[in-house]
């Protein structure tokens, strides 16, 4: 059975589950408890014999239920009817007490699937495969594409843990990561950054032993807070061939920016969540539920702001080693905000190599109102001199339409960029711009062309949108209307975001 008619198959059931009231997030959940627990019961037969520890039962608190059966995939398909509905919310709960991998899998975990006729087509659909058979490139997909399929559920809003493939390739592409060096994604989400790189490592390079057990086990090391999302992340890294079920997990629950990291990276590649603001939920006096902005007092931190992608932006600096690399998805309002923005984009510019930015067009997230960037940056020693000398940027927002059914972002849409961009020799580049070319979506600008803009402001542009102009050449109505829709979400974030900033200032 091929991949894609694995998935279809998983999802066709999705279908009827979803009529039973399971959502899509939670219908995955639940195939990621049972095909862990499957394929440890694979890894514990021959060839393999792996010998890997699972728990007796235990009841609600904690304790061993005296002569319980083990929390195997074996005793789970013996069962049937109340009996089975039983025993797996039992097997649930004891699994997600366990440490390592296993319990991160497990925790908070809970059956979401109450018709127990229903929980026994998807065991018996996960029975029917040996998942250990199946390449980590076959069953990476089949993850994968659940993923992605559950990224399409707009009203679960799992799209904001799924940043769009060819984007995060492409990244890759610009970056190529090395083998025997560390990668770090403060806000993993379900690990795409980490499967892209393991990809271009592998496909890039013939490794040995040694470095093919680095990258198994300690190139990666991800954040990951919600912890539906890193179960997925975990699993959908494992099924890639990355980490091991007996060992820590390389995802880490804890909020990245509560604190300094505790070591340093070769690269950062990350997608930070798109809400300005980071916040903490308490109760008033009056026993009322009410949000307040929550800012990170960090020594580490040029400036203490509540605005969630500057502090993002700040913490990767951190975490990047002396040389290291970058390559970051950021929201406009990073680039031209300004307080303390413009403080930080001035400290950005004088302690790394901000090299590049790549302006990206709307449409490509499931989260609407997004105008988002890349930034490409080189972390460097501190010095009288300022690290960036020149910033080249990649205009692929104006005149430039996607949709993510009709129109979505392919990786040859960014070849060009790729091109431009020039791994092999950053500082052997050439503009496509010039007075003659004035459309040219390369263009370079020097530091002191940065520096007298209103704010430091990095948000440049000169490209002529043809819309306002040629109305022969408007794109399709759906296209319109979602960039209406886009422009709408996004000035109302900026609006958000100014009352803010008036509040801030009133408050000090």
């Amino acid at each position: 059975m091929t991949d894609a008619t694995i998935i279809s198959k998983i999802w066709n059931l999705a279908n009827v589950m979803r009529d039973d009231g399971v959502g899509y997030g939670d219908y995955l959940e639940q195939i990621t408890y049972l095909l862990f627990l499957k394929m440890i019961d694979e890894l514990n037969k021959p060839p393999y014999s792996k010998k890997l520890h699972l728990p007796r039962l235990k009841d609600v608190a904690g304790k061993e239920i005296p002569k319980g059966e083990v929390c195997n995939w074996q005793n789970l398909t013996n069962k049937n009817g109340a009996e089975l509905e039983a025993f797996y919310t039992q097997l649930l709960r004891t699994l997600s007490t366990e440490k390592g991998m296993l319990g991160q899998i497990y925790v908070k975990s809970q059956n979401k699937i109450q018709d127990p006729a229903k929980l026994q087509r998807v065991i018996s659909m996960i029975e029917k495969e040996n998942w250990m058979l199946l390449g980590a490139d076959v069953k990476g997909r089949i993850y994968e594409g659940l993923l992605e399929k559950n990224a399409e559920d707009v009203k679960s809003g799992a799209g904001q843990y799924f940043t769009p493939r060819a984007l995060i390739k492409t990244m890759v592409k610009c970056i190529q990561p090395k083998p025997l060096r560390t990668i770090a994604d403060p806000s993993c989400g379900s690990g795409g950054f980490f499967l892209a790189a393991y990809d271009w490592i592998t496909e890039n390079n013939k490794l040995d032993k040694d470095e093919k057990e680095f990258l198994k086990n300690q190139t990666f090391h991800g954040n990951e807070i919600v912890a539906s999302t890193r179960r997925m992340c975990l699993m959908n890294l494992y099924l890639h061939g990355i980490g091991e079920i007996d060992k820590e997990p390389l995802i880490d629950s804890g909020d990245a920016l509560i604190s300094e990291p505790k070591q340093t990276y070769h690269y950062v590649l990350a997608n930070p969540p798109f809400g300005k603001k980071s916040s903490i939920t308490i109760t008033n006096e009056e026993g009322e539920l009410e949000q307040e902005d929550l800012s990170y007092n960090r020594q580490d931190f040029w400036e203490t702001t509540s605005n969630k992608q500057l502090n993002f932006l700040q913490h990767i600096k951190t975490l990047l080693s002396i040389d290291g690399e970058a390559a970051v998805v950021l929201p406009d309002n990073v680039l031209f905000e300004g307080g303390a923005g413009e403080e930080i984009r001035k400290q950005l510019l004088k302690t790394t190599e901000l090299h590049t930015i790549l302006r990206l067009p709307t449409g490509i997230f499931y989260a609407q109102g997004v105008k988002a960037n890349v930034l490409f940056f080189k972390n460097k020693r501190g010095g009288k001199e300022n690290a960036t000398k020149e910033l080249w940027i990649y205009d692929y927002r104006t005149n430039v339409h996607h949709t993510l059914k009709k129109k979505p972002l392919t990786e040859a849409d960014l070849d060009d960029f790729v091109k431009c961009y020039n791994a092999s020799n950053i500082y052997k580049r050439k503009e496509t711009w010039s007075d003659s070319n004035s459309d040219g979506r390369w263009r370079k600008f020097s530091y002191d062309d940065i520096l007298a803009r209103d704010k430091t402001s990095l948000d440049i542009f000169w490209i002529k949108d043809k819309s306002l102009t040629d109305l022969d050449n408007l794109p399709d109505p759906d296209v319109l209307a979602l960039e209406i829709i886009d422009n709408i979400e996004s000035g109302l974030g900026n609006f958000r975001q100014l009352l803010d900033d008036l509040k801030d200032m009133e408050a000090n």
